[in-house]
């Protein structure tokens, strides 16, 4: 009788347990879904009169330089990562090793630092430009020079910092094809190229297309670029509606926009990856032996390979340190030494805030399968298909609503002010990035998690362990590694993130990301590449990992 009553009470414990991890799992959701919620809301209550003026002024602009951003990144970066990808996957040439892993780091860098360096060298007067006028004796108007700051410029930028993304899953895709139905093309009469074409692309399409959706939405979130090179996008629109007009219903409205071609983007790559399957024939998985080069087709290949990771990490790498040394900026200083901590606050919080969300949505899933949990995932991942500056706008809405009036209520009842409890806090701008970035701590979890068998749980309650001793005891030191890349992973990203730490950040709170971006704005090019390097040298650090990982199937 005693092991039943203890039996029943374990079990009403796990069904608490349980209970408060769908609680902690939905309050998560509706976190991420609260800024689409609130864009969309004042979006609608904005009035027509906005909407009519942005229709016949700038919208038409913002969305062509938009979709022309879109394509031509999109197109970049199918190019150069599918290619690179297939060449250090399938062929063996000088150097195939080593681009290998070179190949990843362009991840590291922010487009807006690339776009500094770039405007150091080749804007008018930089290096490339001075140098031709000095050698040939031209005057400003004597020569035509291809113009950095403009919409190819930036399209430039970002197709060399996300190309990385179609690299990692292309070459995952092709490491991951048996050779049957290769060389079964090529016995039926299909050069190499042919079988590219016919059989080795179609197979890795969905991998391909999920990288492409990635840079693509990675685009449209950008800001730092655009606005430096002064391409009017929907990124841009916002940011100008909030601050230089303020005006909050042309910024919702135009953050709506935005937030429906993301969302039709995140559709799109779900639907895609959901129908497109290929499996391999046979039972027995074959490598496909790379093909060994040698004369003008090895040096062909080692130029393609190095033109992305020279004109991606390593000409803006020098360039940077010698703007940086010739800079009055000293890191040292006590503003830089805020600006850095700054920094490190915000991106160590919200990384622990991150998976500590991340672990509770996904503890969930795996605890309770079924459509409220999948819902709940489902949900939570939105967030990064959404740009900051529209997560910004989403928060920033309600929660000023909410500071206004308590501050109101305070004022009628006690006479007494109560000011911007929550908007102008820190925790809001944590808030942002936690929406942002929890899909990528999601990712990295439930991979870790796969590598925790069924059978483990089981044990765990057959010894009477609920779960909260089950995640405690069994699965988070199995899932360590997976955690620590997680938080490695949001850290840096909430390094580089420009729009939601400009919109939101509380007055007089810079980010070394800020500095960076009000110096570059103010031309001071060589004081912004300070900041720059220090944002590149900490995105290095998932970039390594991920080194370490590339090259594992071979």
């Amino acid at each position: 009788m005693a092991e039943l009553k203890q039996f029943a009470t374990g079990g009403s414990v796990r069904k608490k347990s349980a209970g408060v991890l769908g609680g902690l799992a939905w309050a998560v959701a509706a976190a991420c879904l609260l800024p689409m919620v609130a864009v969309a809301l004042a979006a609608v209550t904005g009035g027509t009169d906005t909407v009519a003026h942005l229709l016949g002024t700038v919208l038409p602009r913002y969305t062509a330089a938009t979709l022309a951003l879109v394509v031509l990144v999109a197109a970049g970066t199918l190019s150069l990562g599918v290619g690179a990808a297939w060449l250090v996957t399938m062929t063996r040439f000088p150097g195939a090793r080593f681009f290998e892993v070179a190949l990843v780091l362009p991840l590291a860098f922010p487009a807006y630092v690339l776009a500094y360096a770039y405007t150091f060298i080749l804007d008018h007067p930089g290096i490339v430009q001075a140098t031709l006028r000095q050698v040939t004796g031209w005057g400003p108007r004597d020569y035509w020079f291809p113009e950095i700051r403009s919409l190819g410029g930036a399209a430039a930028m970002l197709v060399l910092v996300l190309y990385p993304y179609v690299y990692l899953l292309a070459r995952t895709a092709f490491l991951q094809q048996s050779s049957a139905a290769f060389l079964a093309a090529r016995t039926l009469g299909h050069s190499s190229w042919s079988a590219f074409w016919r059989v080795s692309l179609p197979t890795a399409r969905p991998l391909i297309a999920a990288g492409v959706l990635l840079a693509v939405m990675e685009t449209i979130a950008d800001y730092g670029t655009v606005a430096y090179f002064s391409v009017q996008t929907f990124a841009t629109g916002i940011y100008t509606s909030w601050f230089s007009m303020a005006d909050r219903a042309a910024a919702a409205q135009l953050a709506l926009c935005l937030l429906g071609f993301a969302l039709l983007l995140a559709v799109v790559e779900r639907v895609q990856r959901g129908r497109a399957k290929y499996h391999q024939a046979g039972k027995a998985h074959i490598a496909l032996p790379p093909a060994q080069l040698s004369g003008w087709r090895a040096l062909c290949a080692l130029l393609l390979c190095a033109v992305p990771v020279t004109f991606g990490f390593l000409l803006p790498v020098v360039v940077l340190v010698t703007m940086g040394l010739g800079s009055e900026q000293n890191l040292l200083s006590r503003r830089y030494v805020g600006f850095i901590t700054n920094s490190l606050t915000l991106a160590g919080t919200a990384a622990v805030v991150t998976v500590l969300a991340a672990i509770a949505v996904g503890f969930y899933q795996r605890l309770r399968p079924g459509l409220s949990s999948g819902l709940a995932g489902y949900v939570a991942r939105l967030g990064y298909a959404v740009p900051g500056g529209v997560i910004a706008v989403g928060l920033m809405v309600p929660f000023a609503a909410f500071d206004n009036a308590l501050d109101a209520w305070m004022r009628a009842r006690f006479d007494y002010s109560t000011g911007l409890l929550v908007t102008g806090s820190i925790w809001l701008l944590v808030g942002a990035y936690m929406v942002r970035f929890l899909a990528a701590a999601l990712g990295a979890y439930e991979g870790g998690q796969s590598m925790v068998h069924g059978n483990m749980d089981a044990a765990a309650r057959s010894l009477g362990h609920g779960p909260a001793r089950t995640l405690m005891r069994v699965h988070l030191p199995i899932l360590t590694p997976s955690l620590l890349t997680a938080l490695l992973i949001v850290f840096v990203d909430v390094m580089k993130e420009l729009p939601a730490t400009l919109i939101m950040r509380p007055f007089n709170y810079d980010t070394l990301a800020v500095q960076a971006f009000r110096l570059a704005s103010d031309e001071r090019l060589e004081g912004a590449a300070v900041p720059s390097l220090v944002i590149m040298a900490v995105g290095l650090l998932p970039v390594i990992l991920i080194c370490r990982q590339v090259g594992k199937k071979r």
